[in-house]
């Protein structure tokens, strides 16, 4: 059975709190007439081949995305084409309003003309001509050219790129006017198919894959190696077994998801394996938690040249998120019995002034750093590179405090809230919940539709703002407000 979609695990936690919001939401009405206005400056005016970028200046004149600019540019990645076109699908089941539903199909069929042969997406898509002749693509094994030659063809995970297309596609493909749209379900099955033809036998997924995982790799638990070097060695990471910025967890979203949506058993089996994957790569005491990145051997290695081998903070605290959601699916507890040992580590690593290390050395739990010019790791935090989080805020340690929450409340409770209001007056507390939220976006929505900010118009502004209106719309009718009572 189809439950109703939270975008984060934020929603699912949110719901344990005792105390209602206080806000009084804006009318219905107006929510409706900001959402409308909004979606028709954005969808018919700053997406490019129904795609978007990270943002574009106020003349429309380029879009940026994270590697560049260009004049037909989109960003795969989130804040960009899955996103907007997820929030748009929120939109429509919120309002029923037909020019949302269009949207959103528009914003996939960017996606089903760039999906790459191997299954997946690149980081980002030019749609200059010149340009995309250098990817190779599903369409192009389509018409019979299946030799990818020096194209670029390698799907990526790395910031939940494949996966956030995956879960748009997959939310818009079970939409019940979808079902015979032949080019859209085509693409989720290919990108299905290749998300599972990715994962190792282990369980794992790399960082990018171009060709199914190798069958012959062993599965084994996680080890300390037996010395690593402090100096990068660059060497080619992404098929190795990638933790970070969530891929397990964003793989895992996405197939549980599926399950979910088609009841295919192929899809509840890889999370499952997916959750031993992860139960074998926790790193042996004094360190029972997960690494960024492991080899073949289950060695906790380098990435970047300022990702060493090391116990993650950030990477754990996206593993347990993972296991703690695979348990509300299946209901097994082995997959939340390792929270105890991991939320211990958790306190003890603590830094002084309440945040964590991204990284601690191996086997002695001391922070780890890199210095801002060279890249030399380091035991000291006072010249660090600023593109990067080497720290991880206090907002992670209360994450972990409320997972121990959720788990003790038990698989019914966890259900339920995962399932959303069913209740008038919990509607009601929920449109109460985005009334600040809701009330900013028609505020700050100036009179041709759009958010702007420092002079360009952004993407987060509008999914932030855009999925504000359609929240609150969604729960003041299902609360039984109706369009001038508040």
């Amino acid at each position: 059975m189809k439950t109703r979609f939270f975008p984060t695990a934020l929603a699912i936690l949110a719901v344990t709190c005792e105390v209602a919001p206080s806000a009084e939401p804006p009318p219905l009405e107006a929510c409706e007439k900001a959402l409308e206005k909004a979606v028709a400056f954005f969808h018919g005016k700053v997406a490019i081949h129904g795609g978007y970028a990270f943002q574009r200046p106020l003349d429309l004149s380029y879009a940026e995305a994270e590697h560049g600019k260009g004049l037909n540019l989109i960003s795969i990645q989130p804040p960009g084409t899955t996103t907007v076109g997820l929030v748009f699908l929120e939109a429509w089941r919120a309002t029923g309003n037909e020019a949302y539903l269009k949207a959103s199909r528009d914003t996939a069929e960017a996606l089903i003309q760039c999906q790459l042969a191997s299954g997946g997406w690149p980081a980002e898509f030019d749609f200059e001509p010149e340009e995309a002749k250098k990817y190779h693509l599903q369409a192009d094994v389509k018409k019979g050219d299946v030799e990818t030659g020096k194209r670029r063809n390698h799907s990526t995970l790395d910031d939940n790129k494949t996966e956030s297309a995956l879960q748009f596609l997959l939310e818009l493909a079970h939409e019940p006017s979808m079902k015979d749209d032949e080019a859209l379900q085509n693409t989720v099955q290919v990108g299905m198919d290749a998300l599972l033809g990715a994962q190792a036998p282990n369980g794992a997924w790399p960082q990018q894959f171009d060709r199914p995982a190798d069958p012959g790799l062993p599965v084994k638990k996680a080890s300390f190696p037996e010395a690593w070097s402090r100096e990068f060695p660059k060497v080619d990471y992404r098929g190795f077994y990638t933790l970070n910025d969530g891929n397990h967890l964003h793989c895992m979203e996405v197939l549980l998801l599926a399950h979910n949506l088609t009841g295919e058993a192929r899809y509840l089996d890889a999370a499952r394996k997916a959750g031993e994957f992860l139960l074998m790569a926790r790193l042996p005491q004094p360190q029972p938690v997960w690494a960024q990145q492991y080899d073949f051997d289950m060695h906790p290695v380098w990435a970047r040249k300022f990702e060493p081998p090391a116990a993650s903070s950030a990477e754990s605290a996206g593993a347990m998120e993972a296991l703690v959601k695979l348990w509300g699916a299946t209901g097994e507890t082995k997959y939340v019995e390792v929270y105890p040992e991991v939320l211990a580590w958790f306190k003890k690593t603590q830094l002084p002034d309440g945040r964590w290390a991204r990284f601690y050395e191996l086997e002695t739990n001391r922070p780890l750093y890199c210095q801002a010019e060279t890249y030399k790791v380091t035991y000291d935090d006072s010249d660090l590179p600023t593109h990067y989080g080497f720290k991880i805020d206090e907002s992670m340690g209360r994450k972990m405090d409320r997972w121990g929450t959720v788990i003790a409340a038990g698989i019914e409770k966890f259900r339920r809230d995962k399932a959303g209001p069913t209740r008038p007056e919990s509607w009601a507390w929920e449109a109460r919940s985005v009334a600040s939220a809701a009330k900013k976006a028609i505020e700050t929505l100036d009179d041709e539709g759009r958010w702007v900010r420092d002079g360009m118009i952004d993407t987060t502004d509008f999914i932030r703002n855009a999925r504000a209106l359609a929240q609150c719309i969604e729960a003041l009718k299902k609360s039984g407000a109706e369009s001038g009572d508040r």
